[in-house]
C-alpha cells in the first residue's frame, strides 16, 4: 500500500465499524434505553439517512476547498458525532446523534475515491479506490467482532468511543501523509448537477441501490440464518461475521482488479450475476452447517467484489462531476442497505424461513445487473478506462 493512501484506508475503517456494529449491538442498546428491538433498529434508518442526506450536500457546500481540508473537516465532523452517540442519554438524542454521524459518511467516500484514483499509478485508478474501501472489510473482520464484543461485555458506549478514537488517528494520518492535491478553483456547481439532468447518471444509481440491496437482504439477517438455518451457537456469530468480513476483504481486491482489467461496467455485471447465483446457493445450502460457512465466505467476496467497480463506474462517468457523482453513489449504495434489509423481511413477516431473505436478494441483483448490461449497450462504457484518464489525470 502507498502510504498515500493509509489515511483513506483509516476513515474507511471508521466508518466501517460505525456503521455496521450497530446490528450487533440493538440488544445492548434496546436493553439499556428501555426500548424494544424493533425500535433500536430505527437507529440503523437514522444513520443510512444521513448519510443519503449528507452525501450530495456536504460535497456540494465544500467543493472549491482542497481536497485534503475537506476530507480533515469531514473526520472531524464524523468522530466529534460518534463521540456524542457514546455520550447520548437517552434514545432520541442517540437517534439524532446517529442521524448526524451518517452525514460525513458518503462526503469522505466520495471525495476520497476521487483523491484515490488522481495519487494511484497509471492504470490502476480502481485498485487504489479499493484501497480506500479495505478499511470497510477490514471493519468487517475485526473492528465490528470488537466493538460487539466490547458492547456485549462492557458497554455499547465504549464501542462508539473506539469509533471516536479510530476518528481520531485518521485525523493525523490526514495530515502528515495525505497528498496536498489542488481545489478547483473554477468550479461550476449548475454544471455539475447537470450530470444528473443524463439517463447514464440513473441508470448507474438505480443499479447501485436495487443491485447492492441483494447484499443487504443476506448481511441483515446472517445471524438468524446461521443459527435458526444452519444450526450454530449464538456463541458463534462473531467468527461467522469475521468471516464474511474477510470474503469481503478479498472481494474488494479482486473487484478493483476487475475493474482496471477490463472496465468497471463490465465488472459490475458479471459480478451482480455472480451475487444472483451465489445468493440462491445460499437459499438451498444453509441447511448444512459446512455449506454454510463456505458460501458466507464466498458471498462476502463476491458481493464486496462490487465496491471499487461501481464506484469507479460512477467516477469516470461523470466527466466535470466527478466528487458529487462519487458521493451519489455512496448515497446509493445506503439506499440500497436500506431496501435490502425492508425487502429480505418480507418474506420472514409471512412466515417463511431465513433462507428467504436471499432469495429476495437474488432478484435485487439480478435486476441491479439488467440496469447495468443496458448501462452498457446504451452508453458503451467500453471506452470507459479511455476517458478515465482523460478526466482524472
Amino acid at each position: 500500500m502507498k502510504k498515500s493512501l493509509l489515511p483513506l484506508t483509516l476513515g474507511g475503517l471508521g466508518i466501517g465499524i460505525t456503521e455496521f456494529v450497530m446490528m450487533g449491538l440493538l440488544p445492548d442498546i434496546a436493553k439499556d434505553l428501555n426500548v424494544s428491538i424493533p425500535q433500536a433498529g430505527y437507529l440503523i434508518s437514522a444513520y443510512a439517512l444521513g448519510v443519503v442526506i449528507g452525501a450530495p450536500l456536504l460535497v456540494m457546500a465544500a467543493g472549491k476547498f482542497p481536497p485534503k481540508k475537506i476530507l480533515i473537516a469531514l473526520m472531524i465532523m464524523f468522530t466529534v458525532f460518534n463521540a456524542l452517540s457514546a455520550f447520548a442519554p437517552n434514545f432520541s438524542l442517540l437517534f439524532i446523534a446517529r442521524l448526524l454521524s451518517g452525514l460525513p459518511h458518503g462526503a469522505f467516500f466520495g471525495v476520497g475515491s476521487v483523491v484515490a484514483s488522481r495519487i494511484a499509478e497509471k492504470g490502476k485508478a480502481a485498485q487504489a479506490v479499493s484501497m480506500m474501501f479495505a478499511g470497510l472489510t477490514i471493519a468487517n473482520v475485526l473492528g465490528v467482532p470488537l466493538g460487539t464484543f466490547i458492547g456485549h461485555n462492557f458497554s455499547w458506549r465504549f464501542s462508539f468511543a473506539v469509533v471516536a478514537i479510530v476518528g481520531i488517528i485518521t485525523l493525523i494520518s490526514l495530515k502528515q501523509w495525505l497528498p496536498a492535491l489542488p481545489a478547483n478553483k473554477n468550479r461550476d456547481l449548475k454544471a455539475e448537477l447537470g450530470f444528473f439532468k443524463k439517463q447514464e447518471a440513473w441508470l448507474i444509481i438505480i443499479m447501485i441501490s436495487i443491485g447492492t440491496g441483494g447484499l443487504f437482504t443476506w448481511y441483515s439477517y446472517i445471524a438468524p440464518l446461521m443459527t435458526d438455518v444452519a444450526g450454530f451457537s449464538a456463541n458463534s456469530v462473531t467468527y461467522i461475521i469475521m468471516l464474511a468480513g474477510l470474503g469481503m476483504l478479498c472481494g474488494n481486491f479482486i473487484g478493483g482488479y476487475l475493474a482496471d482489467k477490463f472496465s468497471p461496467a463490465k465488472a459490475s455485471v458479471a459480478l451482480l450475476l455472480t451475487m444472483v447465483i451465489t445468493l440462491i446457493i445460499v437459499h438451498y445450502v444453509s441447511f448444512n452447517p459446512v455449506l454454510a460457512l463456505i458460501m458466507t465466505f464466498i458471498t462476502g467476496a463476491v458481493s464486496f467484489a462490487l465496491a471499487a467497480p461501481i464506484q469507479m463506474l460512477m467516477i469516470t462517468s461523470a466527466k466535470g462531476s466527478e466528487m458529487l457523482a462519487a458521493s451519489a453513489s455512496q448515497a446509493s449504495f445506503n439506499i440500497g442497505n436500506a431496501l435490502g434489509a425492508f425487502f429480505g423481511g418480507l418474506p420472514l413477516v409471512y412466515g417463511f424461513d431465513y433462507t428467504w431473505p436471499a432469495l429476495v436478494g437474488a432478484l435485487m441483483a439480478l435486476i441491479g445487473a439488467m440496469f447495468a448490461f443496458w448501462l452498457i449497450k446504451s452508453h458503451h462504457p467500453a471506452k470507459i478506462k479511455t476517458k478515465a484518464e482523460v478526466c482524472l489525470n
